[in-house]
């Protein structure tokens, strides 16, 4: 089972783009490979030096990798409900896990199926009741790794996932151009199980002789260096960290189950580029992979997501597209590009108008065409995350990012955060009070309340 994680790359490279030069251009069909609790630099080709991912690293080295592509709200519900409407949480207004209120013809599923397209959504939801009737192929689970069925063991999720994807691609119209949303629920934990991550057993080898490094701000010091509601037992954060990394051994166990469950996510993806090589439509296909959210391996004393630093905001994003000229595959870029842009870029690609609703903007320029794009693109971004719960389990939190300065807002504490990404990129040192930044924090909150509210 193993070498199933581990195979020769071979039957899953991504062949040269096709020239669409003919008076009628097919379609262009969409796959979204949509991963859950997956952080920016958990694949081998962003530099991890442990995780297994080598469909994922042969889809960058082909295609086109973003490194520092970030949600706008880091959850779950909220991230997938931004990647439909191509909108921040202020204007679709799903702040949990309820349905968004933007009109389902305003996503870019519901614009593709009205324009032809065989439209599928296979996995996790979180966005309320799936309304399984706006697809032609809908079908939602998450909660758990292993699914029971009727009359036969239980399946695992990923597993599912692919049996399901492959099913849709092997019985959609031929004659139809296709978009699929792939949800993974992997590598969410199972967060009422104690072993929060169940992997398959034929993965049980991988990483079994290898010991984890741990990183460097998990530690006591970088914990009382947060803001002090967030060093509290009954915070969240806090919580799942001791579900997961409060003893070496604990912190040893759960990362390898969660690297194996991001290498069985990895084969899921190899395998689906197979299967549209194999029906000679990969070169014909929009292939996006990326995340809902980052996610906390244990830095700061913290578990999960939802916060405004690094490792909860930065997701992976790889493309591969077949206008992309030949000279700009196996390249990077560094731009902020945001969840907020899936949908418009997707619309962009398949000749679909984005509706004026939306506020993301399509990224194919960024690795389309040498010059940069006009107007230019975004250097900053608002971020925000309302209460969950409470303000003491997980409080609101709102921030202005640049790539060399962060300004944080706590609102239900009025707490205010300032750091110098470029000296101190790991946002160990608040420099709120810091008289020499008075300036250049008057300017970053002028800024943070004109960005607030183009949110809206």
């Amino acid at each position: 089972m193993i070498s199933r994680y581990i195979l020769t790359l071979a039957c899953v490279l991504i062949a040269s783009p096709a020239t669409l030069t003919a008076a009628e251009p097919k379609p262009m069909n969409v796959v979204v490979l949509l991963a859950d609790d997956w952080r920016y630099d958990t694949l081998g080709c962003a530099g991890n030096p442990v995780v297994k991912t080598p469909h994922l690293d042969a889809l960058a080295n082909n295609g086109f990798r973003f490194t520092h592509c970030c949600v706008t709200t880091s959850i779950c519900g909220v991230s997938r409900a931004s990647l439909f409407t191509g909108q921040w949480m202020s204007r679709h207004g799903n702040e949990a896990f309820a349905m968004f209120k933007t009109p389902w013809a305003e996503t870019y599923p519901g614009l593709l199926r009205s324009h032809g397209y065989w439209v599928g959504h296979i996995g996790k939801w979180h966005n309320g009741a799936f309304p399984k009737e706006r697809f032609d192929f809908g079908r939602s689970y998450s909660g758990v790794h292993w699914i029971p069925q009727p009359n036969a063991e239980p399946i695992h999720v990923t597993q599912r996932n692919e049996n399901d994807a492959l099913e849709f691609l092997q019985k959609r119209p031929q004659d139809r151009p296709f978009c699929l949303t792939l949800a993974f629920f992997a590598t969410h934990a199972e967060d009422n199980n104690p072993k929060q991550y169940l992997p398959q057993p034929g993965s049980a080898e991988l990483y079994k002789d290898i010991t984890i490094p741990v990183p460097p701000t998990a530690n006591e010091e970088s914990l009382r260096r947060l803001p002090p509601f967030l060093q509290r037992p009954e915070n969240e954060g806090r919580k799942r960290w001791t579900w997961r990394f409060d003893t070496p051994e604990k912190y040893q166990t759960m990362m390898k189950n969660y690297y194996r469950l991001c290498t069985e996510v990895d084969a899921t993806c190899g395998r689906v580029q197979a299967e549209l090589k194999t029906q000679g439509v990969l070169d014909n296909t929009l292939v996006i992979f990326t995340g809902d959210n980052g996610y906390f391996h244990g830095e700061r004393g913290l578990a999960d997501k939802w916060y405004p630093y690094e490792e909860s905001i930065r997701v992976p994003l790889i493309v591969h597209d077949p206008r992309m000229p030949a000279e700009m595959r196996g390249k990077t870029n560094g731009d902020f590009v945001l969840n907020v842009d899936i949908a418009p870029t997707i619309l962009a690609a398949t000749g679909v108008p984005a509706p004026k609703t939306m506020q993301g903007r399509d990224f194919a320029p960024l690795y389309r065409e040498e010059k940069k794009p006009d107007p230019a693109w975004r250097d900053e971004f608002f971020y925000e995350h309302a209460i969950i719960g409470s303000k003491d389990r997980i409080p609101s939190s709102q921030a202005l990012v640049r790539h060399d300065a962060k300004y944080i807002l706590w609102p239900d504490y009025q707490y205010e955060e300032l750091f110098d990404l470029n000296a101190d990129p790991q946002e160990q040192k608040n420099l709120i009070a810091d008289p020499t930044r008075a300036k250049q924090l008057a300017e970053m909150k002028q800024r943070f309340a004109k960005l607030k509210e183009q949110a809206k």
